[in-house]
Formats: C-alpha cells, sequence, structure tokens
C-alpha cells in the first residue's frame, strides 16, 4: 500500500503502475470535503516520492465518480473575506496541479457521475476514460458561481472556447458520446472495461506511441486563438449567454469574463484569475440564496426518505376525474412506473384524459427522449373505467374532480366504500380544508390532501396536506408515492389554501390593491418580472384562470375574513363577470392569439382598461421600490403567519414551497430568507410605512420581537 486514508487509498496494481481510489467512509458519494482535499495533497506526495512507478490510474469505488464539491461547507467557506477565498482556491489548486504534474503518465477511469470538482479531478489527469452510461459536467452556475478548482482554465484548453462556455455558463450534465466528440475524454467503453482501458493507455505512453507530456503541456499552455478570434469567440458568447442567463444571475457571464482574461496565460498565472473570479461571486447575495436552496432541498430530500421508511407499497394507484388534472397525474404515475387507472363518470373525460397523455408522450417521443414503444408501454399502464371494478387492488386513490365541497364529498364517500380497508385516499384539492373533506369518511386516518400543480408534468411540487385525523402511515405513503413520481413532496398542516395558495393569495391581493389605487397592471407585470418572478401578476391570473382565481379567493376570504376579505368589486370579479378567464376562453387581463408555431401569445388588450374603470379610485404613479413593497410584503408576512401557526415545519420548507410551488424567484432564496436578506428590523419599518394599506401589511408580533432581538429566520 502507498497510501491509505478515509477518502482515498492509493497502492500498486501491476507492472508499476498505481491506483489512486476514491472510497469516502462513511457516505454514499464521494465530494471533495476538506479531508479528501488533504488526503489528495499526502497522497500525491507518496506517489511522487515513489521510484519506479509507470503511470497512475484514478477510479473510485462508489456507484458515481465524485459528485463535487461538498456544499455543506460552503457556508461558512463563504462567509470569510474575498482575499479568504482566494487564498483557499489556490491552496486546494496546489493538489489538482501536483497531479497534473506527476513524472508519469496519468488517466482517470469515470464511472457514474464527475460533476464539478469530480470532473475536475478528471481534467487534471492527462486522459479521461468514461463508462457509457456515465455523464460529466461543472454545474457551479446553478448555485451562482462557477468552477474554482481548475476547471475554467483546463476545460476551455481541452476542448476550444465554445464548447467550454457552453458546458460551464450551462451547468449541463452530458452524457459520454458528447464528451468523447467534443474532447473532453479520450475513451467510452463498458464499465467492466474501464481499468483495462485506462492501463492500455498508460502502456501506449511508456511504449511512446502516445505523448502525454505534449498533451499536458498543451492543457497548462495558452489558448490557442490570435487576438482577433479570442475577442470574437468571447464577445459573441457573452451577449448570446447574458440574455439567456438574465441579470439576476451573474456567473455564466463572469465565467466567460475569467476564461476571456486568462485565455493568454499559461496554468498557474490562470488559475490566480479564475480564483479571483470565482470569490467575486461566492460573495454574491445569489450564490448565499442558490447555495442555502440547495441545502434547503437536501433536508426536504432527507425528510422524505424518513417518511418512506413508514410508507406502505404503491403498486397500483387510481385516479379520479380524467380532466387535464387527471391525465397530467395518470401521465406522471404511469411513466415513473406505477401503473394507475383513471376513472371519469363519462366516456368524454375519459377521452380528454388519455388525450392528455398522449400528447405529453408524443412530445417525449418527438423530442427524442423516449422511443415509440416505450410510449406503449405507459399508455398501456393507464386503465380507462366508469366504474370501480378493479378498485379492490388499488393502493392509493387521487381525487381530482371539480373544486366543489360537495362534489368532493360524494366522491369520496363513493370511493371508500370501493376500496379495501388499508387504501390510502387523497384529495387533490388546492383551498378545501382536509377536515372538512375527511368529515364523512369512516375511515378519516386513511385521508390527507396530494395538491399537485398545473401543469403536473412540469411542477415539482406535491404538497402532502395532513388533517387532525390523518395518520403517519397516511402521509408516509403519499409521500413515498408524489416521490416515486419524481415530485418534491412537501408536508404541510391542513388550512384554507395549505401553504402555497394561502400565501399567493396575499400576493393577488396587493395586485388588486394597487389596481384599484390607479397602477397600470402592465406596469406591476414588468416590474415584478424584472423582480425575478416568471410572469407579473395579471399574466399568472390569466394562466391560473380567473375563475379558479376568484372561487379560491372566496374560499381564502372565508378561511382569513380580517386581511383576505374585499371591499366592494375587485379586478378580478371585473374580469370574471365579462367572461374574461385568461388563457382558458383567450381573453383575461390580456388577449390570447395564437402565434406562428401554434403557441398562445399574450396581446395587450385596450378594452381591459375601460372594463377596470369602474374600480379604480383615482389616478397615480407608482416607482418600482413601491409596486415591490406592496407586492411582496403581503406574500412575506402570509408565509411568516404560515411557519408561526405550524403550517410548515421550518423555514426551510416554507421557502421551498414557494420555490417549487409558485416560481418565487430562486436567487432571492424565498420569502423567509428575502426577509433575512432585507433584514427584519428594516422589512417591518417597511411593512409600517404601508400599515393603513389594512391588516394584510401588518406584521405579526412575534416578528416585531424578532426585529427588535436581532433575529434570522436562517442562522
Amino acid at each position: 500500500m502507498i497510501y491509505e486514508g478515509k477518502a482515498i487509498t492509493v497502492k500498486e496494481i501491476e507492472g508499476g503502475i498505481a491506483q489512486l481510489n476514491f472510497d469516502l467512509q462513511g457516505e454514499s458519494v464521494n465530494k471533495f470535503n476538506r479531508l479528501t482535499i488533504e488526503e489528495l495533497r499526502a497522497a500525491t506526495d507518496a506517489l511522487k516520492a515513489q521510484k519506479n512507478l509507470k503511470g497512475l490510474v484514478v477510479t473510485s469505488s462508489k456507484d458515481s465518480f465524485i459528485v463535487g464539491a461538498d456544499i455543506t461547507e460552503f457556508t461558512e467557506l463563504f462567509a470569510g473575506s474575498e482575499e479568504d477565498l482566494v487564498a483557499n482556491n489556490l491552496k486546494a489548486n496546489e493538489v489538482f496541479s501536483a497531479v497534473e504534474d506527476l513524472p508519469f503518465p496519468t488517466v482517470t477511469a469515470i464511472n457514474g457521475m464527475a460533476l464539478g470538482g469530480g470532473f475536475e479531478m478528471c481534467l487534471a489527469t492527462d486522459y479521461r476514460v468514461m463508462d457509457k452510461k456515465a455523464k460529466v459536467g461543472l454545474p457551479e452556475v446553478k448555485l451562482g458561481i462557477f468552477p474554482g478548482f481548475g476547471g475554467t482554465v483546463r476545460l476551455s484548453r481541452l476542448v476550444g472556447v465554445d464548447n467550454a462556455v457552453e458546458w460551464i455558463s450551462g451547468g449541463t450534465e452530458n452524457r459520454a458520446d458528447v464528451a468523447l466528440k467534443v474532447g473532453a475524454v479520450d475513451a467510452v467503453v463498458e464499465s467492466d472495461q474501464l481499468v483495462e482501458s485506462a492501463v492500455a493507455i498508460i502502456r501506449q505512453c511508456n511504449e511512446g506511441k502516445l505523448d502525454n507530456l505534449a498533451r499536458r503541456e498543451e492543457k497548462k499552455g495558452k489558448i490557442k486563438l490570435n487576438a482577433m478570434e479570442s475577442m470574437m469567440a468571447f464577445e459573441i458568447s457573452k451577449a448570446f449567454v447574458a440574455g439567456k442567463a438574465g441579470k439576476n444571475y451573474p456567473a455564466p457571464v463572469e465565467a466567460i469574463k475569467v476564461m476571456q482574461k486568462h485565455a493568454g496565460m499559461t496554468r498557474d498565472k490562470a488559475i490566480e484569475v479564475e480564483a479571483k473570479g470565482f470569490a467575486k461571486m461566492a460573495k454574491t447575495n445569489v450564490a448565499a440564496c442558490l447555495v442555502g436552496l440547495f441545502l434547503n432541498d437536501q433536508e426536504l430530500k432527507k425528510k422524505a426518505k424518513a417518511w418512506e421508511k413508514e410508507a406502505n407499497d404503491v403498486n397500483l394507484a387510481a385516479v379520479l376525474g380524467a380532466g387535464i388534472m387527471g391525465g397530467g397525474v395518470a401521465f406522471q404515475s404511469a411513466l415513473k412506473g406505477t401503473p394507475i387507472i383513471m376513472k371519469d363518470i363519462n366516456q368524454d373525460g375519459i377521452a380528454l384524459g388519455l388525450k392528455e397523455a398522449k400528447k405529453l408522450l408524443t412530445k417525449r417521443v418527438e423530442k427524442g427522449k423516449m422511443k415509440p414503444d416505450q410510449m406503449a408501454d405507459v399508455l398501456n399502464s393507464i386503465t380507462p373505467t366508469l366504474n370501480y371494478g378493479d378498485f379492490k387492488n388499488v393502493d392509493l386513490v387521487v381525487e381530482a374532480v371539480v373544486e366543489n365541497p360537495k362534489v368532493k364529498d360524494a366522491v369520496l364517500r363513493e370511493t371508500e366504500d370501493a376500496v379495501r380497508e388499508d387504501a390510502i385516499l387523497t384529495s387533490n384539492t388546492s383551498t378545501i380544508s382536509i377536515d372538512l373533506l375527511a368529515k364523512n369518511l369512516k375511515r378519516p386516518e386513511n385521508f390527507c390532501g396530494m395538491h399537485f400543480f398545473n401543469p403536473v408534468h412540469m411542477m415539482p411540487l406535491v404538497e402532502v396536506i395532513r388533517g387532525k385525523k390523518t395518520s403517519d402511515r397516511a402521509i408516509a405513503t403519499t409521500v413515498a408515492y408524489a416521490k416515486a413520481m419524481g415530485k418534491t413532496p412537501i408536508v404541510v398542516n391542513d388550512c384554507p389554501g395549505f401553504l402555497v395558495n394561502r400565501v399567493l393569495f396575499p400576493y393577488f391581493g396587493g395586485f388588486i390593491g394597487l389596481v384599484r389605487d390607479g397602477a397600470d397592471f402592465q406596469q406591476v407585470d414588468k416590474v415584478m418580472e424584472k423582480f425575478g418572478w416568471p410572469m407579473g401578476p395579471a399574466y399568472l391570473l390569466d394562466v391560473v384562470g380567473m375563475d379558479t382565481g376568484k372561487h379560491a379567493g372566496e374560499v381564502m376570504a372565508d378561511g382569513f375574513p380580517d386581511r383576505m376579505k374585499h371591499e366592494g368589486t375587485t379586478a378580478i370579479d371585473v374580469m370574471f363577470d365579462n367572461n374574461r378567464y385568461g388563457q382558458k376562453n383567450d381573453k383575461g387581463f390580456y388577449k390570447y392569439e395564437l402565434d406562428r408555431k401554434g403557441k398562445q401569445k399574450k396581446v395587450v388588450d385596450e378594452e381591459t382598461y375601460k372594463l377596470l374603470e369602474p374600480v379604480v379610485q383615482g389616478k397615480n404613479e407608482f416607482s418600482e421600490e413601491d409596486i415591490i413593497a406592496r407586492m411582496m410584503i403581503p406574500l412575506c408576512l402570509e408565509t411568516v403567519r404560515c411557519l408561526e401557526d405550524g403550517i410548515v415545519e421550518d423555514p426551510a420548507d416554507a421557502d421551498m414551497g414557494l420555490i417549487f410551488g409558485i416560481g418565487f424567484p430562486p436567487f432571492r432564496g424565498g420569502a423567509l430568507r428575502y426577509i433575512d436578506d432585507m433584514g427584519v428590523d428594516k422589512f417591518v419599518e417597511l411593512a409600517d410605512k404601508f400599515a393603513d394599506l389594512g391588516p394584510l401589511y401588518h406584521p405579526t408580533e412575534k416578528l416585531r420581537e424578532m426585529a427588535k432581538t436581532g433575529k434570522k429566520f436562517f442562522g
């Protein structure tokens, strides 16, 4: 044994060839934490001290090679000064450069995932051999940063500026065939041939058939473009990527600037430029929020895993109501491997549900994500029916009929009689209380909410809603089924609107108030989109549907009359009363026409302004700051109330629910992190400025207490 640590071992395998193997003890994956980097330093020193080595193969004993840096260490690391961050990166880079400078040929055998720092490790060796099923990439921009272990330097010299820009600024995970085509790896083989192929490359180097030193020098040298070519390549890339990433996500463009800056430098100087750029990005609020999001997401996954241990198996599911929503649920369940019965009361409903599933599957086939025979298999996993014939075999039912308590009550009671006593019943309601729906059930302990968001196949969140009588088994089984469907489940307690809609409607309340006071709804949309929302409130109401918006708004007003009841007629009422339901019938706040590709596009409709005249009291000019404050304060305060009322377990659940459920701007980290970043005291001060607008703008006593004592939601 040449070296033995807790993350790395090095031994001689054959004919003077050593194997450096990553296998981080006590973890399911390899990652670059402080320990691994220190051991890599020690292992490299031990390799340098060996006299007769002819080469090195780098491997992993885990299912994946290395998934990247240990992100749990980022929060503490990024809290340091910019100078400390630069020094830290340069210190780590010494290790990767020492691997690159070893006095014999080096080859990495890539299995599973090699991402971020894991792929940068691969880039430090002379050659790379990749498993057919593996993926490689540098996804750091998704955390608001870019590669900091030499990735921008080595990749740009290895695969050329265009490919490096695409990989780094897009943060893509790339398949083996793509990696081979651009030259990021040198060979693609079956997994059982990885080490053998790596050894073969080393032998060819030793026999003089391959020149690993020339290869190494190319990677350590300058980018081979003249000044004009270099300027063209980088300037065009910057303009394109800036347009795509938008100004709220600076890391993709900053990565290109860094590559442009070090293009004419050799390795060590270039790495210094990368380290400075990395530190600058690591200190941004965007990075702090995106790293926080990643950690919150890990927390959610841990909670779901804990629930899964208590879950019953769901081998057959059923969905009641075969409309767009029911068809979406059936598609998602069947696609992810759980067969499902789709029941409706009439043949037209069944046809609509199957049409929705077929449409989504056809799209997958057209995009090459699925073969036609796989599409047939998925469709065959959906069993349409008009009766309860096979329901005795069903493990879990999703009720997705119209959002009407009486109809839901009748359907749920009827279903309860048709299923086994241990089957779980769930309701895909967006606002109706689970306790209310459980009132007439014989087995309320087997019932909970399972709220999907529209469109089901695209929206990642599922709210799993616990009623007063819901059992842990019901929650656990529903969480496990949501996960099996590829969704992110969040467990919330029962109240009108649960988490997401309870928080969304105060946001719409802010919008209604702005229109009443004379704000132009188009200006409000533009300001909120610039703030980072995928769409402004008027456009969002058109997408949700004005009938849905009005109905849900009434449920919320009944549930929280002190702050969610609106006096007189609102802008939403006007749209509804004039049959302007939004995209459902091509007119709402905007008009909708088909573009050349047959997609709905929104068009300004002057008629809207005439219709709104009766509800507008006076004409006021609003600054961007005032619009943002009037929209965001009610949303943030309602999120605080959900936490205080125990609707969600902790701040991470609340923020993730808003990001996954309504598209809260990810780079702002969620409503509670947004308050933290502003400062709880400053947020309370801001809310008090708008106190005369009513209870939606009044901070809770606990929040005032937090403001006084300097407490935060996230430590």
